[in-house]
């Protein structure tokens, strides 16, 4: 397991995550792909919070389930709670170092059809 730094544009927000599995998701859902959000979806024991909670805002919509967090001073969504996984953290590999994103395999997802597709992501180690 590797461990990498993250953050919002500004830095105001700043974060870790452990990483065992290199596979993101690039949806196409009506906010993701506005976003440009690349999920890395894993358990909360995964991630840390290093600074900025303040900093957050949340954005809810649909059910209210999904939790889109994102910075208030810059508005980079670096990461939230999904509506797939609940129980989990979905961070955005595009707010890990810039070395990063290469490593990972980046799968379509069809969240247009959420409905229909949700059972496809892979679930929480």
């Amino acid at each position: 397991m590797s461990i990498y730094p993250g953050s919002c544009h500004c830095g105001a927000v700043k974060f870790e995550v452990k990483v065992n599995q290199y596979l993101a998701y690039d949806c196409n859902c009506s906010v993701c792909i506005k976003k440009g959000f690349l999920h890395l979806i894993i358990p909360p024991e995964q991630f840390t919070l290093i600074s900025g909670e303040e900093f957050l805002t949340i954005y809810t919509f649909n059910t209210g389930i999904a939790q889109h967090k994102f910075c208030r001073i810059c508005g980079i969504h670096p990461f939230y709670t999904p509506r797939s996984h609940p129980d989990g953290v979905d961070v955005n590999v595009r707010c890990l170092g810039q070395d990063v994103l290469v490593k990972f395999t980046i799968e379509a997802f069809d969240g247009a059809n959420w409905e229909a597709n949700h059972s496809k992501i892979t679930k929480l180690d």
